[in-house]
């Protein structure tokens, strides 16, 4: 849904990056899988056709952070 959005914090090394993935156009969801060493987040269409990808280390990732799409007043949808 357009408006989703999902925050990244990972570990450089020499500090912490902060990476943002978002719902760019209506009918746009997006999907997080994590497996033993990384961890992946995809902006994806209504058909399931990848639009952008981002892809960590999962020992790197010190937070993921998920903003799904609400109202105006920041409530989630019902």
């Amino acid at each position: 849904m357009r408006g989703d959005r999902v925050e990244i914090v990972v570990d450089t090394g020499s500090g912490v990056s902060t990476y943002e993935i978002t719902a760019t156009k209506a009918g746009r969801r997006v999907e997080i899988n994590s497996t033993r060493n990384l961890t992946e987040v995809v902006e994806v269409t209504r058909s399931g056709t990848p639009i952008r990808t981002a892809r960590f280390l999962s020992a790197r990732v010190i937070a993921l952070v998920e903003h799904p799409a609400g109202s105006a007043d920041g409530s989630a949808p019902v």
